[in-house]
């Protein structure tokens, strides 16, 4: 698989929140064809929970149309893609598409079900010409002619779509309710949600810029499957009497875990770790450089140039890939990228040199010295140019993370060099004080 496939598939998690199961192609339900009376009409928003893998990270949603009359359901769900080889090409140059399908409810909450996730169900307080509109525009959505559409995980996606025909269900309200401030932005919603893993998340808080640092309205938050939920629960809406009515006429769990937690309420507070890590990282660096030169170690070598090797690949590997999806791909929110002052493609250098100097190279040195002072001048640039407005990246995570390293990289390979100019002064008096020792002898 080519390298950008491979990063691809390692921020397919960000991108994508899409339901496991693929639509049947079925007949033209009633309400498609004006048979349903909308008396008979039920309108659901179904929240599903995260789940295990990557792609299911965010959780999931979708409406249900019910008439009750003619004993006729069925599950829509615009989280519909074709995984491919051919999909990760699209989604590297940010041009994937979705599609809305359509479903058994049963079968695919009994999936959910067995998947350990859970299925929350509100029933929405609409009206009957309501819950018509709502129910032949979701016939309408699924038709092949109708049902594709440009993927964007935080402005296009399977909620959103969700959200924005409930808001035209109820007249806009929901969009004017949803004008109040968001409770954080994009990027902390994203690190909560990602809090499951790790290594996983500091990688997608590295590949995304200032885009989604900025103040949010609860309008933008409902990218969110949890986050529409709540503030469907929360929506008081105008019934036909006039009178204000919760959106959410009742609430019910089709299943809810024993044992799934429900995502962080806030990002969690990794900060100090990072740094921490930071710290040794470079600091092993510094030691490693040390101990070789004062012991002549082969394998302080060995574990020095592997180190460099291993950082040039982690960092070096992101750092390239954020650099060509810059400049070649339709993902804006990897634009103009601060991090690329930390790692970018002269990180990759690492690996080959750091090989290069586990096989005893003396020019390896020398180059992996001029690398890592470049990479210091780079990342301290980057924090003297946060003084200007338009540097207002959130990545303090990640400058505590990998300046240290670069700056302890740095430090080893100049430690390196100062040891070796001070042996050789140190054997150069030796040498002028014998010579001045024999000039005075008889």
């Amino acid at each position: 698989m080519p390298r950008l496939s491979l990063i691809a598939s390692c921020l397919l998690g960000l991108l994508l929140a899409a339901a496991p199961a693929s639509a049947r192609e079925v007949s033209v339900p009633p309400w498609g064809s004006g048979e349903s009376r909308g008396e008979d009409l039920s309108i659901w928003l179904v929240t599903f929970s995260p789940g295990d893998d990557v792609p299911s990270w965010w959780g999931h949603g979708s409406l249900v149309v019910e008439d009750r009359r003619l004993q006729q359901s069925r599950l829509y769900n615009y989280g519909m893609f074709s995984f491919s080889d051919a999909m990760l090409a699209r989604f590297a140059m940010g041009r994937l598409e979705f599609w809305v399908g359509h479903s058994s409810v049963g079968s695919t909450f009994r999936f959910y079900r067995e998947e350990d996730r859970d299925v929350r169900i509100q029933e929405l307080n609409l009206t009957p010409e309501q819950r018509v509109t709502v129910a032949k525009r979701l016939a309408d959505n699924v038709l092949p002619e109708n049902r594709e559409y440009l993927y964007h995980h935080y402005n296009d996606n399977c909620v959103t779509r969700l959200r924005d025909m409930i808001d035209v269900a109820t007249g806009g309200q929901l969009r004017e309710f949803d004008r109040a401030p968001g409770r954080m932005t994009l990027r902390e919603h994203t690190r909560r949600y990602t809090a499951v893993n790790a290594p996983m998340s500091v990688l997608l808080d590295f590949m995304m810029n200032d885009e989604i640092d900025h103040p949010i309205t609860k309008w933008e938050e409902a990218f969110l499957p949890d986050e529409l939920e709540s503030q469907v629960a929360a929506l008081q809406v105008k019934g036909a009497d006039g009178q204000l009515q919760s959106l959410a006429a009742k609430s019910w769990n089709f299943y809810e875990s024993p044992t799934r937690k429900r995502p962080p309420a806030e990002p969690p507070p990794w900060g100090p770790w990072i740094f921490a890590l930071g710290l040794a990282l470079g600091g092993a660096a510094v030691g490693l450089a040390a101990w070789e030169r004062q012991r002549g170690s082969r394998v302080a070598r060995m574990l020095l140039g592997l180190e460099n090797a291993v950082l040039g690949l982690v960092l070096g590997l992101p750092g390239t890939a954020l650099f060509i999806m810059w400049w070649v791909t339709d993902h804006t929110v990897t634009y103009r990228n601060e991090n690329l002052f930390l790692a970018n493609p002269l990180t990759l250098l690492a690996l080959p040199f750091g090989v290069a100097l586990m096989w005893g190279s003396q020019k390896a040195r020398a180059r992996l010295f001029k690398v890592w002072v470049a990479l210091v001048g780079l990342g301290v640039l980057g924090i003297v140019l946060k003084l200007l407005p338009p540097f207002d990246q959130d990545n303090w995570r990640l400058i505590a993370l990998i300046l240290p390293v670069s700056v302890g990289m740095a430090g080893a390979f100049g430690l390196d060099r100062v040891l070796a100019r001070l042996r050789g002064g140190d054997r150069a008096s030796t040498g002028r004080s014998a010579a001045a020792t024999s000039l005075k002898a008889p």
